[in-house]
């Protein structure tokens, strides 16, 4: 009974330890989604928000931060554009590295902030060309036979079956016979 009870209050310890890391990042995880969601395409990157409303003129800006950039107004920035439902910007020709996207709507608010990286982009290769195929006669599937004048001749499967069982037969009554002959006459 007393193991029971030690093998109970360890397993629960067990439990707890292994739900104490789950609860601590649970926060953290909302606190790293944002009202933004930037995607790359290549050397493209477009951020779409639907967080910005309109002042009348404007949503609002974005700007692509690189890693050594601290400051909204140190990164490439793209006027948002789009209807009250959804705005987006985007930037080309981005060269490979880690960025972070800021939009900042019209009204001063921040929508949201993401890190992003953008790999090298693949450089496409040409197509090999097809190797010049040459064509064969086709080999008979059971054999060839060369006979006089460079005959060829496909024996069915009936024909090559009898034959085995000629050749086995022959074999076994050969075998028999030597050595019946091999033993002594006894009278």
């Amino acid at each position: 009974m007393r193991t029971t009870q030690i093998f109970l209050r360890s397993g629960l310890t067990v439990a707890a330890a292994a739900a104490l890391p789950i609860a601590l990042a649970a926060p953290s995880a909302v606190a790293v989604s944002s009202g933004i969601s930037v995607s790359t395409t290549g050397s493209n990157v477009s951020v779409t928000t639907s967080a910005c409303p309109s002042n009348g003129s404007s949503f609002g800006n974005a700007s692509l931060l690189t890693s050594g950039q601290t400051n909204f107004s140190q990164g490439r920035q793209a006027s948002l554009t789009g209807t009250s439902a959804s705005q987006s910007a985007s930037w080309s020709s981005v060269s490979p590295g880690t960025y972070t996207v800021i939009v900042v709507c019209a009204n001063g608010t921040t929508a949201g902030t993401q890190s992003i990286i953008v790999s090298s982009p693949t450089i496409p290769t040409a197509p090999k060309e097809k190797a010049p195929t040459t064509s064969s006669t086709a080999s008979p599937s059971r054999g060839v036979m060369g006979g006089l004048g460079g005959a060829v001749r496909n024996y069915g499967t009936v024909t090559v079956v009898g034959g085995a069982v000629l050749v086995a037969s022959g074999s076994v009554a050969a075998v028999w016979y030597l050595r019946r002959r091999a033993k002594p006459n006894r009278l």
